[in-house]
Parts: C-alpha cells; structure tokens; sequence
C-alpha cells in the first residue's frame, strides 16, 4: 500500500499537464509549469512538491523563485537535492528557448545615443551572466540597432574576440558602426589592459573596413563603464 499520492493518483482536473492541456499554459502556478519541465518527483515527494521546494530555495537566495532557474548555471542546479543533471539540463534548455524566442520578436528599431542607452538595452540578460559574453550592436548611419549578436563566450574572467567574427556580420548587414559590449561576471566593470588592447585592435580593424566603433561599453553589477565616455585612447575618432 502507498504511503503517499503520486501526481498519477490526482484526479485528472488537477494533474498540471492535464490542466495546461485543458485551459492553457498561462492558468498554472509557477509550481505547475516547473513541475512539468521537472517531469518526475523523487522518493517521498510529487513533481509538484519538488518545484515548490526549488522555487522557495529561489526565493530565499534571489527574492524570487523563477530567478534560481535563470540565474544558476547547471552545476548550481544540480547541487539543489532531487534535481540530477536531467532535469537540470531540462530546466535551461527550457530557459534557452524563452530567451532565443523573446529575442527574436520584432520591435522598433533602437536608437543608441550613449553608453547608458547601451547598458538599458542590455543589463537584463547580461548582468547576471557567469561567464564573460562579448557581444556587437551592428547600428545603421540613423545610430538605430540593426542586430545584436553574442559573438564570444568565455570563462570566469576573460574570453576571446577574433576581429573577423566582429566584423564578418557587420559587413553582412551593411552596418555603419559597432558598438562594442562585454560584461565582468566580477561585477567591476573597470577596463583591464586586455580591454583595452582589444578594443583598439578592432577600432584599427574597422577603420581599414570603413566601419566606426563607436564605443566599448563594459557591463557590471548595476554599473557599467564606456571607454569612449572615459576618454581612454583605446578608442580613436
């Protein structure tokens, strides 16, 4: 005899995957959808009450529960008691694909008049990043952004930039100017001397492909740091 109900032994008015079937995925509680993406509970506990466990460890750590499955990488997930790198994995695949669908809706075209317009548009999705992401604003003559692209991804402290990857696209799209972007997991957004080394490679780069690079905007933890508005001479023009 069973000591405790599984989610198969609900009714099936109040199984979540039967509920998101029946009136949408919008109706279910935060609890309910991980709960899907989870799939399976473990010993003594439904799927349900493994989401709601995880979600409070979110809260008490970031101040909300769906932040620890943006925030935290698979490794961090996995140390979570009854997530094993499955449902880990799950979770950030699932993560990814919001991230790459909200990125692909059409808006107005941005226009970049500074570093802070720059730090607005991208300080959601890169201030909490573990790894250094280099990123390009490829802008047309208006300064309005024609794309945004992750073109390097590195480890704790640094990461590579190859000067054709910056440019490849921007020629691609027939970009006037780039500006260029890169986050210090550290949460200091001050320049180091490979910033700096880098960013004047690619100002020389662009200026031979007549492709102006604008700025260099280093993102932090609620700050961030322009080399253009710091007057540093990495940038030239």
């Amino acid at each position: 005899m069973k000591d405790r109900l599984t989610i198969k032994d609900w009714p099936d008015a109040e199984r979540p995957r039967e509920r998101l079937i029946r009136i949408g995925p919008a109706a279910l509680s935060d609890a309910e959808v991980v709960a899907i993406l989870l799939g399976s509970g473990s010993a003594g506990e439904t799927a349900v009450d493994q989401a709601k466990r995880v979600l409070a460890a979110g809260e008490e750590e970031y101040g909300s529960g769906l932040k620890l499955l943006v925030e935290s990488s698979v490794e961090e997930l996995i140390r979570v008691r009854g997530l094993g790198p499955a449902k880990a994995a799950r979770i950030k695949a699932a993560v990814e694909l919001g991230r790459r669908l909200s990125g692909g809706i059409e808006e107005p075209p941005v226009c970049v008049r500074n570093a802070m317009d720059v730090y607005r548009l991208v300080r959601g999705d890169m201030e909490s990043l573990d790894r250094e992401h280099f990123c390009i604003l490829m802008l047309n003559a208006r300064n309005q952004v024609l794309r945004r692209e992750v073109v390097s991804v590195g480890c704790l402290d640094s990461t590579i930039v190859h000067p054709r990857e910056i440019f490849k696209n921007c020629i691609k799209r027939s970009a006037a100017s780039v500006i260029l972007v890169h986050n210090h997991p550290s949460g200091d957004p001050t320049p180091s001397s490979e910033d700096l080394e880098i960013t004047r490679r690619l100002s020389e780069g662009g200026k031979l492909l007549g492709i102006t690079v604008l700025d260099h905007v280093i993102i932090g933890k609620g700050r961030y740091s322009s080399l253009r508005e710091s007057g540093l001479p990495a940038l030239s023009g």
